[in-house]
């Protein structure tokens, strides 16, 4: 859990702008950084899986319309195949039976009514036939109707038979108030005249055919005539013989499928045919919709697939982006603190030349004190009123005394300032730790902090770096006297392992450290006395101080209860160093 909040909310991302103070910045602005690398990486990685997402989108919905479109043609191509055999069929019977019979066997109810009998046998819903002259007349008829000597030359349908030979009418109720269609052909005979032999047909083998089509749930297959009148049932518009609302299509030799809106804008697939030789347009209506079912499920897996994509592909980038700007911080957080620590050393160095100056010049006048104050013992102890006077004796030996005492300083500061350079010699643990308690000592009495310090006898002088063995020191015994509170312990010991090592323990009974800061103890910058003048850098230089001279450094610390930190020296470091 902690991995992931880092992944997504990185330490750097809203406090990685500055370091601290003026003179040390970052180089980057990391947030913006950030920002950047994770949008430009998800734009390149997440812009190309829109466009194929996109791209396959529309390229599958117009496979899905084209193929709507097509199979809708093939239905209205095939149907209109189907009927035009039906009526086909019943025409070419007509013109059988006007070639195979002549006018006088027409025209005789017996031969009529076996040619009925056997037409209502091979086709069936054929309801009458009958045979008329030239005049128009009806001159013989079988039928439930006494249509015999009814005369159509008035009629519109008998004028369109006699000019093109052929006629199939529109659907209609007539007599027998039942809808149906007739067909009526011409023969002309060899005087020079001609009869028209007319049949009635039902529409219920016709309506069948369109009714058994697997059109789904809210397809619909229907005939009208050129004016938009319905002449078969259909499943969701009119009644027969009523207009449909749908525009009747524009006359086309082949069959046409094409997207059409209704005015409540919903989307129809629309297929139609006009049937040769009749008054009929087959037109088959599919709902979009549902024709889209199988589309919009592909949609929605696109559109999961896409989201899913998108997902992964921004985890993989903040990740990814996280991990790269998170390297250049810590680099930069590496340049920053070798920065501060040059300077830190630049200053011990200055501080360690100005130290020794100070000695020098303070050395001077000190020896004419002391040499002074030598000699006015001697003056006095020439005469005895002044050799007797033991307060003006104690006054002189207290000068002496504080000349020693000074002296004793200004030592302590030379050697303290010919050891900043990187050099290795052999080195006395006692004696460094001791040199750098008397820059304490006057702290720790004043504060009535016990000091205690046990070297074991059997460490030995080691190879190790003086000058960084006396920062290392200072800086803890520093940390140490920050931590405690007056009258505080503090123990300094030191055990040598068998494994030529010397193991060094500095503990105090002072605040000790809160469990979730100790990880960052050793962090530069990190200092749980920001408040009180802490700058973050005394544990953090003295961990790589101490990785340098090839040591390694623990720390415990339990809160109100004291701080301990173990560190383990080689006893050669020299040779450690060099094979690095």
């Amino acid at each position: 859990m902690e991995k992931l909040q880092k992944l997504f909310n990185p330490n750097f991302l809203w406090g990685g702008k500055q370091g601290k103070g003026p003179r040390y910045r970052h180089m980057f602005n990391y947030s913006r950084l950030w920002r950047s690398a994770v949008m430009l990486t998800a734009l390149s990685a997440i812009l190309p899986l829109l466009a194929i997402s996109w791209f396959d989108y529309n390229v599958t919905r117009k496979a899905v319309e084209s193929e709507a479109l097509s199979r809708t043609s093939r239905t209205v191509s095939n149907t209109k195949r189907t009927i035009s055999a039906f009526l086909t069929e019943r025409k070419s019977a007509l013109d059988f039976i006007v070639h195979d019979n002549i006018y006088e066997e027409l025209i005789d109810p017996v031969r009529l009514a076996v040619i009925l009998e056997n037409l209502r046998k091979a086709f069936g819903g054929i309801s009458d036939i009958g045979v008329i002259d030239a005049g128009g007349q009806q001159i013989a008829y079988i039928g439930p109707y006494l249509l015999e000597g009814k005369n159509y030359s008035d009629q519109d349908w008998f004028k369109e038979v006699v000019e093109r030979g052929i006629y199939i009418s529109d659907v209609f109720l007539g007599f027998r108030n039942e809808p149906h269609l007739v067909i009526a052909i011409s023969y002309e005979l060899p005087d020079g005249s001609f009869y028209l032999l007319r049949t009635s047909i039902d529409t219920d083998r016709l309506n069948e055919q369109l009714l058994t089509l697997e059109l789904g749930a809210q397809g619909d297959a229907f005939i009208i005539n050129t004016k938009g009148v319905l002449q078969t049932p259909s499943r969701h518009h009119e009644k027969v013989f009523e207009k449909i609302a749908i525009p009747v299509p524009e006359h086309s030799p082949k069959t046409e499928a094409f997207e059409y809106k209704d005015p409540y804008e919903a989307t129809y697939i629309l297929g139609y045919a006009y049937i040769p030789d009749t008054p009929f347009i087959l037109m088959i209506v599919k709902n979009q919709n549902e024709i889209m079912k199988s589309w919009h499920k592909t949609r929605i897996e696109i559109l999961i697939f896409l989201s899913i994509g998108i997902i992964i592909v921004m985890a993989g980038v903040i990740g990814f982006a996280t991990f790269f700007v998170n390297n250049i911080f810590i680099a930069d957080q590496r340049r920053i603190k070798t920065l501060h620590q040059v300077e830190y050393s630049n200053k011990l160095a200055s501080i360690g030349r100005l130290a020794a100056g100070v000695a020098h010049e303070i050395n001077n006048p000190l020896a004419i004190i002391n040499e002074k104050s030598g000699l006015i013992k001697d003056i006095f102890q020439l005469r005895d009123t002044y050799a007797k006077d033991e307060k003006l004796i104690g006054l002189v030996d207290a000068i002496h005394a504080s000349v020693v005492r000074c002296g004793a300083i200004t030592k302590q500061l030379l050697s303290f300032s010919r050891h900043m350079d990187f050099s290795f010699q052999l080195v006395d643990l006692k004696k460094i730790i001791q040199e750098v308690f008397g820059f304490l000592g006057r702290e720790a009495e004043y504060r009535n902090i016990i000091i205690s310090i046990n070297v074991s006898e059997d460490v030995p002088q080691f190879e190790s770096d003086r000058g960084k063995l006396q920062q290392i020191f200072l800086n803890l015994l520093n940390n140490a006297f920050a931590a405690l509170s007056d009258g505080g312990n503090l123990d300094i010991s030191a055990i040598l392992l068998r494994d030529e090592c010397v193991r060094i323990t500095v503990e105090d009974n002072g605040c000790g450290i809160p469990k979730k800061d100790l990880k960052k103890i050793f962090e530069p910058f990190f200092s749980t006395r920001a408040n009180v003048g802490g700058t973050g850098l005394g544990l953090s230089i003295t961990y790589s101080l101490i990785q340098e001279i090839g040591g390694t450094v623990d720390v415990n610390s339990t809160v109100d209860v004291g701080t301990r930190f173990i560190i383990t020296l080689p006893l050669n470091a020299k040779n450690i160093k060099e094979k690095k």
